[in-house]
């Protein structure tokens, strides 16, 4: 079992989640694309996001896959933003 693995079995086990109900490549994939095409830091609060709004109920079942096309989109649009707003 590699560090990611046991990190992740071990965070499961003490939030009480099935570590087989995870798509961890796919989470890894949003915050990558969070990452790299807004910001930093806004990956791993989108993902914090996106759990409470699973935890909540309010999440669309494809969440997870819109987000990470949103984060896509910002990349490719983002340069042409005023920063200033």
């Amino acid at each position: 079992m590699n560090v990611l693995q046991e990190w992740t079995t071990l965070v499961c086990a003490e939030l009480g989640i099935d570590p087989e109900s995870l798509d961890r490549d796919a989470v890894l994939d949003l915050t990558k694309e969070v990452a790299h095409g807004v910001a930093r830091p806004a990956a791993p609060l989108t993902a914090y996001l996106l759990g409470l709004a699973q935890g909540a109920g309010t999440a669309a079942p494809d969440a997870l896959e819109r987000l990470t096309a949103l984060a896509r989109e910002w990349e490719r649009t983002g340069k042409d933003r005023n920063p200033d707003g």
